[in-house]
Parts: C-alpha cells; sequence; structure tokens
C-alpha cells in the first residue's frame, strides 16, 4: 500500500472531516443558539432592536431580543417553523400543507446525529488501512452519504418554503440560510469524495497485491529452475 496510502490518508481526513462538520450541524439551536440553519430577522421598532430567530435540528431560539437573554424551544425531534414565525409577528400566512409539510420534514432532521454517527463508524474502519478495511469503511462511508444527501435535500426543501414564506410577506422581516445547512453540504461533498478516494485506495491495494503475489511466484519458479540446472 505504499503507492496508494497518502492518497487513503486523505480520504480518510475527508471522512473525518464530514463527522465533525455532521457534528456542528446536529448541535445547532436551540443547543447552541447562533448556530442555524435558517435565520429569520425581524423587527421590532418599539424597542428598537433587530431580533431572529434561529432554527436548528431540534429546536429554535429567538436571539438578540434587547433583554440581553435567548430563548430557546425545548430540544427535541420534530417541530413547528411555520407557527413559530407567525407567532413572531411577521406578516406572513401559511397554508396548512406549507405548514404541515414543515413541521414532518423537521423530523427528519434526527438524520443530523445518525449521519455523524455512520461518518464516524467509516473514519474509524479507514484507519486499518487495509484491504478488508477500506472496503468496509468504503461501504460505510457510502452509507453516511446516502443518508446525509437525504437529510440536505429535505433540509433546504423545509427551509425553502419558510424563507420564501417570509421574504414574499409584506412586513421588514427577511430569511436566509444559516451557516449550518452550508456546512452540511460541505459534510455531504467531504462524504462523497472521501469514499471515492477510499474506494479507489482498495482497488489500487488489491491490484499491487495481486501483482506482487504473481510476480513472487514467477521468481520462485526461475530460482528452482535454475538450481535445477546447476546439478
Amino acid at each position: 500500500m505504499a503507492r496508494t496510502g497518502f492518497c487513503h490518508h486523505i480520504g480518510s481526513f475527508l471522512l473525518f472531516a464530514a463527522t465533525i462538520l455532521l457534528i456542528v450541524v446536529s448541535i445547532s439551536a436551540p443547543v447552541v443558539n447562533h448556530i442555524s440553519l435558517l435565520k429569520v430577522q425581524t423587527s421590532n421598532i418599539s424597542r428598537g432592536t433587530t431580533p431572529a430567530i434561529e432554527f436548528g435540528s431540534f429546536g429554535y431560539c429567538s436571539v438578540d431580543n434587547g433583554n440581553g437573554h435567548d430563548i430557546c424551544s425545548p430540544r427535541k425531534i420534530g417541530y413547528n417553523p411555520a407557527a413559530v414565525v407567525t407567532a413572531a409577528n411577521v406578516a406572513t400566512s401559511f397554508s396548512d400543507a406549507s405548514e404541515d409539510s414543515t413541521k414532518i420534514l423537521t423530523k427528519i432532521m434526527i438524520l443530523h446525529p445518525v449521519a455523524a454517527a455512520v461518518s464516524f463508524i467509516a473514519f474509524l474502519l479507514a484507519l486499518g488501512a487495509g484491504f478488508i478495511g477500506s472496503f468496509m469503511a468504503t461501504i460505510v462511508s457510502l452509507i453516511a452519504f446516502i443518508v446525509t444527501a437525504v437529510v440536505v435535500i429535505t433540509d433546504f426543501i423545509l427551509f425553502h418554503i419558510i424563507k420564501d414564506h417570509v421574504n414574499d410577506s409584506k412586513s421588514n422581516a427577511s430569511a436566509k440560510y444559516g451557516i449550518a445547512i452550508w456546512l452540511l453540504l460541505a459534510a455531504g461533498a467531504c462524504l462523497l469524495i472521501g469514499t471515492l478516494i477510499v474506494f479507489f485506495s482498495c482497488c489500487s491495494a488489491r491490484m499491487h497485491r495481486q501483482r506482487h503475489a504473481s510476480t513472487g511466484k514467477i521468481d520462485t519458479s526461475y530460482g528452482t529452475s535454475t538450481r535445477r540446472r546447476r546439478f
């Protein structure tokens, strides 16, 4: 594996990087208040402040309220972001279909920590650097990529609905994607590239081993035939 070791280490590093990124996404609001998948900036003219709602994997936080304290929801699987936006006096209305859809899609965000765990397992398997370890790491990292791809798609659909409703409203409110959703996208890219690199190193190691084994057999037979001629 001397020729493919460096590439294999790059693949392992990408799997580790994806794990870290997915962990950060998993601890977004309300665990860490200012890490969000979507940020809705509202306005409070009476207090002269610009409070915001930070939506995360397991809830949301209302930050910069002017009282020095952030208010966060309990951490749970699934919540109703449409109701949260409506309660913040943003002049927008959600249809029943939109509200129900976003509420259901938030439950899929449980896949954030699941993808992080699977990605970490793939990283541990890749540390073996042997054929079996690389092959198993490829399979597990592919599963992690599929899980991440699913949650990336659902997250963008979910928060695109909220974002469009807020930005199309007649209020001064605005919505934009938070840093966590871009970290999630970067994690998916790391998993895809890492999976391909680990698979390549796995195949290369197999070919090198077969080539060396074949060469060894030829050398052995050659040595034997030479000794017979001498005798």
